[in-house]
């Protein structure tokens, strides 16, 4: 019950979140969600514009005697990654999230919360309301489209903003301060194959992988966790011999690590208990490999009444499923520099086989342009092998970090001060949008950071209470700290 959210603490951060979270705001479909910024904006007799490609851009005058400060910018994206369960009926595009609390967790029921970045939204409005809150002169910006191809980021043209410092809200451990990401490159890869009717004598058959936890294809891609489509792959391997493809779909968002995979195969009559034996040992390997990170993994068969679905011809049958097999998912390289930081990263995100298209949709992330391009030329190389034509698209770069940068000083010293422990200052392996604001904007020094967040980018998704009072303090003395000109 979404009011229950409105009597948490701080309330001001809380009752933002909750306006925000009824306006939909899928990807791409921010229409709403930009109208309903510029309502705020205006409401509030504030500067508020719209630029070419969608941002909204907000700018509040310093409080009182804080006009000899450095004026900021605070950022946070718009859009949310609309994830939800298969058995959980929700219409992104006209529904806001219903929102519960669970202990110390707000979640969301049966669906992706939309804190990252919706947290960081409503903190930047919270502030743009109060009339108590103490801050310099501040642009709130409302980037659009960051989950799905960075494009409000990369639409934003230079001198539009006047800030000397950028606030990005867009961390999720609260003891992170954020000095650098990743950049990325998204890669498809499509092949079209001869559909034949299937073999006379055959049943039909629905495999599903489902049961797996997900996430953020960035920030969990190191926890090992199982994908969807590189299991769903491992079945159709094992017992390759005795089926023939209808069609498959797993996945959803390049960003995500597929959760769930469905395929539909045709399988004769008298290879059934060798197909059934095949499978079974598959599956108890692949369950058995994974009981302690994807403990509700499963793999299930049922007969569909699709009796006369076409098939894929063997020839590209055996290509596809060995291309997916060679295809590189998960960590590719850790950094030599950084301890515990992935450097090159892939997500096999989205599989789709029907109607005689093959389609792969994959997200690889690196720190290091140079071994980015390296696994991106590896999985060229491999889907081209099997007959696929595959294209780059998305290119978005990482953002370098300057550990002398005195907004980083700054932030460090006061989370020590207010917390009696030093915060990790480190970069992180997910796609933030400040490597590409500063491409208009060198000379702006940058940091992030922001409340804890579990699970984000799939339906587990869940913000911690007593983590956003802890950040809310941290964010109001740190606007109070910001230097002088």
């Amino acid at each position: 019950m979404n009011e229950e959210i409105r009597n948490l603490e701080p309330k001001e951060l809380w009752n933002k979140f909750a306006d925000l979270n009824a306006v939909p705001r899928p990807s791409k479909k921010e229409e709403r969600v930009i109208a309903f910024m510029k309502d705020f904006g205006k409401k509030l007799n504030l500067e508020t514009i719209e630029d070419e490609v969608g941002n909204v851009i907000i700018r509040k005058p310093a409080t009182e005697g804080m006009e000899d400060r450095k004026p900021i910018v605070m950022q946070s994206h718009l859009d949310m990654v609309h994830q939800k369960n298969n058995d959980t009926e929700f219409d992104f595009d006209t529904q806001g999230i219903d929102m519960y609390v669970d202990d110390d967790w707000v979640r969301a029921k049966g669906t992706t919360l939309g804190a990252d970045n919706g947290l960081g939204v409503a903190t930047i409005m919270a502030i743009l309301e109060s009339n108590t809150i103490a801050h310099p002169e501040l642009e709130a910006l409302f980037t659009i489209d960051e989950e799905t191809g960075m494009t409000g980021a990369k639409g934003l043209k230079g001198g539009i903003l006047q800030g000397d410092i950028l606030l990005n809200l867009d961390t999720e451990e609260d003891d992170e301060i954020g000095v650098g990401c990743a950049g990325g490159v998204d890669i498809t890869a499509t092949k079209t194959y001869s559909e034949e009717k299937a073999p006379s004598n055959t049943e039909m058959l629905t495999i599903t992988v489902k049961g797996l936890r997900g996430g953020h294809s960035g920030m969990d891609i190191i926890k090992g966790l199982g994908n969807a489509n590189k299991l769903m792959n491992r079945v159709l391997y094992a017992t390759r011999d005795f089926i023939h493809i209808a069609s498959v779909a797993g996945g959803s968002l390049r960003n995500a690590i597929p959760r769930e995979s469905v395929a539909v195969v045709a399988v004769a009559s008298d290879k059934m208990d060798a197909f059934t034996s095949e499978l079974e040992t598959a599956t108890n390997k692949i369950k058995e490999e994974y009981k302690n990170l994807e403990p509700e993994l499963t793999i299930t068969t049922e007969k569909t009444s699709e009796a006369s679905k076409k098939v894929m011809d063997s020839t590209s049958q055996k290509e596809f499923i060995q291309a997916i097999y060679a295809a590189h998912n998960g960590v590719y390289r850790m950094s030599p520099e950084i301890e515990d930081l992935v450097e090159t990263s892939n997500n096999i995100a989205k599989i789709t086989v029907e109607n005689g298209t093959i389609e792969v949709l994959c997200l690889t992330r690196s720190s290091v342009e140079s071994s980015r391009d390296d696994l991106a030329n590896t999985l060229q190389a491999v889907f081209e092998m099997a007959g696929f034509t595959v294209d780059f698209s998305g290119e978005y770069p990482g953002w370098a970090p300057n550990m002398e940068s005195s907004i980083v000083k700054l932030l460090d010293s006061l989370y020590e001060e207010m917390n009696g422990e030093r915060a990790e200052v480190a970069a992180c392996h997910a796609g933030l949008e400040c490597g590409i604001l500063g491409q208009n904007y060198p000379e702006m020094e940058m940091i992030s950071f922001g409340p804890t967040i579990r699970g984000a980018h799939s339906p587990d998704e869940r913000a911690s209470i007593s983590s956003a009072q802890k950040y809310w303090k941290f964010v109001l003395e740190a606007l109070k700290r910001i230097p002088k000109k």
